[in-house]
């Protein structure tokens, strides 16, 4: 723009109200936009006045968004605390800063009432993978996150480690008949009655959801999900009243598909629309549970647990008849989801556990380490300071690129081979050396849960027919 300054009837014949706005669009202009051409700027001022709710988080144009706002929904504006709430970290000195600091602003949050970082923990989006988040009667969709009801499933058979090593091949095509990942899905689908829910003709969102979630139903994901083979160790004295020894046991890890994933992205969008934050928070972003949206999410957000846990069944009750076998007990937790609880002071609260998993007391679940690390079996112990909660595995050491930069299929082969394992699918970002030390996060947490038995896997089937390991 050749002139110096841009003046304020030019602002307002764009059709910027007379007022605050125009003086907040001309000192955005004359600080960012000096060098730029006429027909630029007014393009951008345009932009910004037909969608003001669109650059609330802009770093740029965010002041100017917020005095297009019309005065009744100043409401949906809100500021950050000055000051955080103290929260208990576990494990602090393995988790990276972004987790932390994403974790620092969240406790910041108006609703927050209460948090804990897993010694799992690592960084996500909105709320750390590992971030439990306790809030006053809203719910945060990402601090769910997008996999909504992820869980972890074990069942134990009665069968021994002898049965195991003969008969590997026989285990390896049983996982390789019984389980899809991906894309990939069952030519014909087992029915479920979590198809049969009203909510797909309820609420709006799930009514173009039913048919994907109904051919998607019994598989699992891509990334970090798997379904595996291995053996169960239970002491003289565990809570089933079973025979100490090793028992053969079926591990799987997956969550809601693309069901779960559209209704994250859905209320997502939504609560960014009506929860406007400053941009370091745009991503936890909330919904009030007294209004529809709040309403639609937390009944969506079920739907979508009990979609999981179905997949999980189906999973399960193919393995078992493929085995000609019943399981001699079964423990399922799950993580990426919100609870209604009550404080000891009788506060009702939302708590999140997005990467994370309930630990009230006496609640059983399962916390598994790598393909090549034992898992454990454990039992909460309802503690307080981590709002009844634990961590929901061992957490990345290192982000997706970096451990496919820095890993090499040689590296995993050894890796395997050096704990008997064999593996089906998988890619280098799921390396056993991509995650922390399961040893370790377990220390951390052991005022948490009580260790009730162990689980070491053997035979590994992740996305992908090839393994990880073939160059």
């Amino acid at each position: 723009m050749k002139r110096k300054i841009l003046s304020g009837k030019d602002v307002m014949k764009l059709g910027y109200p007379e007022g605050r706005a125009v003086g907040t669009a001309i000192n955005t202009v004359l600080k960012h936009f000096r060098r730029s051409e006429k027909e630029e700027i007014y393009s951008m001022l345009r932009n910004v006045l037909a969608a003001p709710k669109n650059f609330i988080n802009d770093s740029i144009w965010g002041n100017v968004a917020l005095e297009l706002i019309p005065t009744e929904k100043k409401s949906l504006v809100h500021e950050l605390n000055k000051t955080r709430i103290a929260y208990c970290t576990y494990g602090a000195s393995g988790i990276e800063e972004g987790a932390r600091n994403q974790m620092e602003i969240a406790m910041k949050l108006p609703v927050t009432v209460g948090g804990a970082l897993m010694p799992d923990a690592h960084q996500g989006y909105g709320l750390p993978i590992g971030g439990v988040l306790a809030t006053r009667n809203a719910v945060i969709p990402y601090g769910v996150g997008v996999d909504i009801g992820c869980r972890m499933s074990l069942s134990v058979f009665p069968l021994n480690e002898i049965f195991l090593d003969r008969n590997r091949s026989s285990l390896k095509q049983i996982l390789l008949d019984n389980t899809c990942f991906g894309s990939e899905t069952f030519r014909r689908p087992k029915e479920h009655e979590v198809l049969d829910s009203s909510l797909f003709k309820e609420v709006t969102v799930l009514r173009p959801l039913q048919g994907r979630a109904a051919m998607q139903i019994g598989s699992s994901g891509s990334g970090n999900h798997f379904v595996e083979f291995g053996l169960v160790e239970l002491g003289v004295q565990n809570e089933w009243g079973l025979a100490a020894g090793n028992y053969l046991a079926v591990l799987s890890h997956s969550g809601s598909r693309g069901l779960g994933a559209e209704i994250a992205r859905h209320y997502t969008r939504v609560a960014k629309q009506v929860c406007l934050l400053p941009r370091e928070a745009a991503e936890l972003a909330w919904l009030d549970l007294n209004t529809e949206a709040g309403q639609e999410y937390w009944l969506a957000m079920n739907l979508a647990g009990d979609y999981a846990s179905a997949n999980h069944f189906q999973i399960h009750e193919r393995i078992a008849s493929a085995l000609g076998e019943q399981p001699l007990l079964r423990v399922e937790n799950h993580h990426n989801f919100a609870w209604k609880e009550t404080f000891g002071d009788g506060t009702e609260v939302i708590v999140h556990r997005k990467g994370a998993t309930s630990a009230g007391k006496g609640v059983f679940g399962i916390i598994p380490g790598s393909m090549t690390t034992q898992g454990f079996i454990v039992k909460g112990k309802g503690s307080a300071d981590s709002l009844q909660s634990a961590s929901h595995g061992a957490g990345r050491l290192m982000s997706r690129s970096a451990a496919k930069q820095s890993i090499t299929n040689k590296m995993v082969r050894q890796e395997l081979i050096k704990h008997g394992v064999d593996l089906i699918g998988g890619g280098l970002d799921e390396a056993p050396m991509a995650y922390k030390d399961i040893e370790k996060v377990m220390y951390y947490q052991s005022d948490l849960v009580e260790v009730v038995g162990t689980f070491v896997p053997k035979i590994v089937r992740m996305c992908g027919d090839k393994t990880a390991t073939e160059d």
